[in-house]
């Protein structure tokens, strides 16, 4: 028998941020949600805390969509849940995404992104190297859409490409239709 300890599990929740508007003169980086988005978030936040997907942290783009989908998606969560806006989220390829992951802290053994397409879906697509919702993510990745990714490992600086298993990817049309 060996002494070697277990590989701890480490999950990785991927949210794009639900719908938002399109004022005149307001610049993308400012976009709120639109009333839709509101709405659909709520739907997610509700399904996380009924299925007790609860992150240790949620980091969280500096995009105003983003915070405004975070705010509204905590209020059906833990008041415990730690949170901080990263830059390096917004509007990044999934490269630059995945840096920001394997930089998390070792106490961290679930993790939220709230962030945006493509990365969000890019990120999914190059982490996952299975799971029987993966054909769906592959069709579309839409907004207030949420993928959860589990990972034999003991660091997330062993976060690698295909290492990961697509446990669910659900969205609020999906849960709705239920």
């Amino acid at each position: 028998m060996s002494n070697r300890p277990l590989p701890q599990k480490l999950r990785l929740m991927l949210l794009r941020h639900a719908k938002s508007g399109w004022p005149e003169g307001v610049a993308d980086h400012r976009r709120p949600l639109a009333e839709r988005g509101r709405k659909a978030a709520r739907v997610i936040g509700a399904y996380m805390a009924e299925h007790g997907l609860v992150p240790d942290l949620a980091i969280v783009s500096t995009a105003r969509r983003a915070e405004e989908t975070w705010e509204i998606v905590s209020d059906a969560l833990p008041a415990s849940v730690t949170a901080r806006d990263a830059v390096g989220i917004y509007e990044v390829a999934a490269p630059a995404i995945l840096k920001v992951v394997r930089d998390v802290e070792p106490w961290v053994s679930c993790l939220l992104l709230v962030g945006h397409n493509p990365g969000m879906a890019e990120l999914a697509l190059l982490l996952a190297g299975g799971g029987e919702d993966l054909p769906r993510l592959r069709e579309k990745f839409p907004t207030a859409g949420l993928a959860v990714i589990d990972f034999e490992a003991e660091k997330w600086t062993d976060v690698a490409p295909g290492k990961g298993r697509l446990v669910r990817f659900v969205t609020p049309r999906l849960l709705e239709a239920k």
